[in-house]
């Protein structure tokens, strides 16, 4: 454990997955091209988009239970190989449905990716640094996302389609043979309780059912909407075709959330090690920020200000190493044995809230546009005005991930005070007692008692 092979698999483990997040990102970059490539308008692109999350978000909870069976190793040069025929596939398909069948198989390869590297962890590191190496896993694989938006926006311009999905179906076999060079399976972790007995479904019931799964899930979903939703699709498009910028400062912009990723993973690691029953507070006020931050950008009279553009994005970065510390409750609060069915559940959650809003988000251009050239007006898929309206429906996800967070985890307080004796005071409650705690512990000034 904690051993310098323990680093080069986790090395080799963490290059896999940042070529994942590339190929996942990559159609979200192409976007606009697509829309002309395929002819189709915003649902049509959206529900492309759609059924790569579908596929993925369907698959983590197999995927997690053949982790638990197979290892880390095989299911990540599998995932490796079937992405690249998704975007072999799709660089030359010159029709809807080839799209289609592409996306779904980039989702179905990356969703083998991420929880095979988070169950992984366990069997090759223990102590305080494991939930630490969570975060840097998120910070380290939105590397993937800078690759997308930068040297593969420019080569999708400068090549053209076909070249460009080639060359990603080419990194995407090489991280193929990265996992098979240097991953391996390790020790596996001590149970913690019996293996449940009986069929797959009983399993994943009890699994499910345990309230870490639940909060985990939804501490997932509240955080990782926004960043898949603008990673995946709808980023790049509002800032190109409905703010007008150029190609090379909208990649900067994107870029902005792989910056607010690999800024905020280390603070937040350090944070949920340090006060491990703060974790969902946690999440909650990074949720306020981006949202309320997103609220000014969509309600800024006009065109917003590039710097407040730019702000948003940074922010929503944050969230998505924020979304990972439901897979550090769903980890200290369920058995060891089924951490990679558990990592699937949860998995699931922020994927679901993503892939929901952006088919909403897609419907309701498509219908404001229609609108509008029904009322004799001309035909703008992307306008401003409708991303307005349209990005409320991020909001609406978001707000019953908060309301599931707060539902589910007072049951694991109850839970957590009858099986070990912990209180968990709420927030405002613990600030007021540290506060009163410093006064108590400041030394007294010369000449000044205090009363008892």
């Amino acid at each position: 454990m904690n051993s310098r092979r323990s680093w080069i698999v986790f090395g080799g483990a963490v290059l896999v997955y940042v070529f994942s997040v590339t190929q996942r990102t990559s159609f979200g970059i192409a976007g606009v091209e697509a829309t002309e490539r395929f002819g189709v308008d915003a649902v049509s692109l959206s529900t492309v988009a759609v059924a790569q999350i579908i596929v993925y978000a369907a698959l983590q909870i197999p995927v997690g239970i053949l982790s638990d069976r197979w290892g880390a190793r095989t299911l990540l040069v599998i995932g490796a190989v079937v992405m690249a025929a998704g975007q072999g596939l799709l660089a030359v398909t010159t029709d809807l449905g080839g799209a289609l069948a592409a996306r779904m198989l980039v989702g179905a390869g990356d969703a083998a990716t991420f929880v095979s590297v988070a169950r992984l962890l366990p069997s090759w590191f223990e102590g305080r640094i494991l939930p630490q190496l969570l975060q840097w896993v998120g910070m380290i694989g939105q590397l993937g996302q800078l690759v997308s938006a930068l040297p593969f926006a420019l080569l999708l311009h400068a090549a053209g389609w076909s070249p460009a999905f080639l060359a990603l179906a080419g990194l995407s076999v090489l991280g193929g043979a990265v996992a098979l060079a240097l991953v391996r399976r390790g020790t596996p972790p001590p149970l913690t309780s019996p293996i449940p007995t009986g069929s797959f479904a009983r399993r994943l019931r009890v699994t499910a059912a345990l309230p870490g799964t639940r909060l985990g899930f939804w501490t997932h979903l509240l955080g990782g909407t926004a960043p898949t939703v603008m990673t995946v699709l709808w980023g790049y498009p509002f800032l190109t075709a409905s703010l007008g910028l150029d190609v090379g400062t909208a990649s900067l912009v994107m870029s902005l959330l792989v910056v607010g990723a690999m800024a905020g993973a280390p603070p937040i690691g350090w944070l949920i090690a340090r006060y491990p029953l703060r974790r969902s507070d946690l999440v909650l006020g990074i949720a306020v920020v981006v949202y309320a931050t997103w609220a000014v950008v969509l309600l800024w009279p006009g065109t917003p200000p590039l710097g407040l553009v730019a702000a948003l994005y940074l922010v929503i970065g944050v969230g998505g190493p924020g979304s990972l510390v439901g897979f550090d409750i769903a980890r200290s609060l369920t058995p060891r044995h089924a951490l990679g069915s558990v990592s699937g559940v949860v998995n699931v959650g922020g994927f679901l809230g993503g892939f929901v809003s952006m088919l909403g988000i897609g419907l309701v251009l498509d219908l404001l546009d229609a609108a509008r050239v029904a009322g004799g007006a001309v035909s703008q898929l992307y306008a401003l005005d409708s991303f307005r309206l349209a990005f409320l429906v991020a909001f609406a996800i978001a707000a019953v991930g908060a309301a599931g967070v707060l539902a589910t985890r007072r049951r694991t307080r109850r839970d957590l005070f009858a099986e070990e004796g912990i209180s968990v005071a709420p927030l405002w409650v613990a600030l007021f007692r540290a506060r009163l705690r410093r006064r108590d512990d400041e030394p007294a000034s010369p000449g000044q008692g205090r009363a008892d």
